[in-house]
């Protein structure tokens, strides 16, 4: 009986480096993509998108014929972060930066890539910083990426001050937002966490042409306004009668606060302290101090 044959293997380098060769090289190409806003032209080879991604064997068919388009128009995706994904399809390797990955991240969500998506994931939890913070929170929580979300969570937490000033953080949107206000551990004191959420809700309503109120609707219920002092909420009154955000009722609900001290409605939530709260006089009568 013949032995079983045995399987030897040639340099992986040569290989990998023949393959880097035809990404977007019209040479037996294909295929054709036009991707991203600058309408780039990107040439690729059917077969090989077909075998190692299950999105693009829906999208180009299982063989050339009239029903596939030519070319394959993709204009939601960058031509930079498109071609990240060919790298990978083509390599099973692909050159990541911090400028770019989260558009990568999304790409690979999006086409079913399970293991760039963890590379992506691993790459900007190494890289995250101020700037980009706001950015990775949101499409962690469009897509449910729970890791990723509390990496976020958690560095925005320790560098809340920097983060609030950044457009990241105007770009938010409201769920994103929700996670941030629900936080005990926010390093930031009550009345700048007021100031930048009128200074969101402005934005989002410049976007979307609704009122400022309509926008902050969803997320100002979050607001601690029991832990400011009464001039600040006399303050904050006034201000929101030139320029409604916080519903009257939760104004008066601070107020009650603030006259029953000791109270049952002196309890909660509305009444904790976050890390970075500043001590006020009286924070002593409320019995529930940040944890």
């Amino acid at each position: 009986m013949e032995a079983p044959g045995l399987t030897v293997h040639g340099e992986a380098a040569p290989f990998s480096t023949a393959l880097r060769s035809l990404i977007n090289n019209p040479l037996y190409s294909d295929v054709r993509f036009v991707v991203g806003q600058e309408r780039q032209e990107v040439f690729a080879h059917r077969c090989l998108l077909a075998c190692r991604c299950n999105f693009f064997q829906r999208l180009l068919g299982s063989e050339p014929g009239p029903g596939v388009p030519s070319p394959v128009v993709l204009s939601t995706v960058p031509a930079e972060a498109f071609l990240a994904v060919l790298e990978f399809l083509y390599t099973n390797s692909a050159k990541l930066h911090r400028h770019s990955v989260l558009e990568v991240l999304t790409a690979a969500v999006e086409y079913g890539l399970e293991e760039l998506r963890e590379l992506c994931l691993k790459f900007v939890m190494k890289v995250l910083d101020v700037e980009l913070v706001c950015e990775a929170l949101q499409i962690a929580v469009s897509f449910g990426l729970g890791p990723l979300q509390e990496r976020c969570v958690a560095f925005i937490e320790a560098h809340s001050q920097e983060t609030l000033r950044t457009r990241g953080f105007l770009e938010l949107s409201a769920p994103a937002l929700l996670l941030l206000l629900r936080s005990d551990k926010l390093c930031v004191d009550e009345a700048e966490l007021v100031l930048a959420a009128r200074s969101w809700a402005r934005v989002g309503a410049a976007v979307l042409e609704q009122p400022v109120a309509e926008v902050a609707a969803p997320v100002v219920r979050e607001l601690r306004l029991a832990l400011l002092a009464p001039a600040e909420l006399n303050a904050l009154e006034e201000q929101n009668r030139r320029e409604p955000l916080i519903p009257v009722e939760q104004i008066v609900e601070a107020w009650k606060c603030h006259a029953l001290r000791r109270g049952d409605e002196a309890r909660g939530a509305p009444c904790r302290r976050r890390r970075g709260t500043l001590l006020r006089e009286h924070h002593r009568f409320l019995d529930l101090p940040f944890k």
